[in-house]
């Protein structure tokens, strides 16, 4: 017997296109067209953004006359949020749940320069900081470290936070970056929480998404010189945390509560 409230799957056929009577708990589904996560069951504020090929699963089903956004969780790395269900509409077909490829650590340091590549690339385009953004041009900070990584098929979580507690510690200080290697994170943040994340590219140079507020508005180069005089990096060096290595794959477990 099921446990009170947990989800069972939803039998559908493969393949089958989405349909507002099948948008039920329980159900999953492979995107064929890019969809926006928000971070409440109602307002503007957008979480995420998800990509077609990717596979998301309904954790509750609309309620008659309640809010019409659906819960629902990313499945190649977790990342909860909430669905307009009129946006899975031919934007989706159903899916089994997806087998994400575990990755070594040799095997992620050998598609590092796609990962850098990609990276470049998006820096390369007309871009501006965009909250929640992870499809390109405008990303944040995470959402283009994370979409860098799933380029070359390494799934890593989606926020700074989270991301720094996935990757192994590497030891970094301003001027002191010989630690360091190409593909290594650097966080950012307050004593309390990281809230900011680059893309280390070697030499304590790195590339970032980062907003108006601190001088720039996209993504831009930067470095963790002590003597560094332009605006954006003598802020982020102030407010240097740490690195870290990304040393396996997501594995798609939820997020903890």
């Amino acid at each position: 017997m099921a446990r009170l409230g947990s989800i069972q799957p939803i039998p559908l056929a493969l393949g089958a296109p989405t349909a507002p009577e099948w948008l039920l708990a329980g159900t999953t589904w492979r995107l064929t067209a890019a969809v926006d996560l928000h971070s409440q069951p109602q307002g503007k504020g957008l979480a995420t953004q998800a990509w077609a090929g990717r596979h998301l699963r309904i954790l509750t089903s609309p309620q008659p006359g309640g809010d019409r956004r659906l819960r629902v969780r990313l499945l190649e790395d977790g990342y909860p949020g909430w669905l307009e269900p009129t946006a899975l509409l031919g934007a989706a077909v159903a899916s089994g749940h997806p087998q994400p490829e575990r990755l070594t650590r040799s095997a992620i340091a050998r598609r590092l320069p796609l990962v850098l590549g990609f990276a470049e690339a998006a820096r390369q385009q007309p871009n501006t900081y965009l909250w929640g953004g992870s499809l390109g041009p405008d990303y944040d900070c995470s959402g283009l470290v994370q979409r860098a990584f799933a380029s070359a098929g390494i799934w890593i979580p989606r926020d700074a936070y989270l991301q720094e507690r996935f990757c192994q510690p590497v030891a970094v200080q301003p001027g002191q970056t010989q630690l360091l290697a190409p593909g290594d994170l650097i966080f950012f943040g307050t004593r309390q929480r990281c809230t900011h994340v680059g893309l280390h590219l070697g030499g304590g140079r790195y590339l970032h998404s980062s907003g108006m507020a601190h001088g720039r508005n996209g993504i831009g180069l930067d470095d963790l010189g002590p003597h560094n005089p332009h605006p954006v990096a003598r802020h982020y060096r102030l407010e240097l945390r740490g690195a870290g290595r990304v040393m396996h794959s997501h594995d798609g477990s939820p997020l903890p509560a």
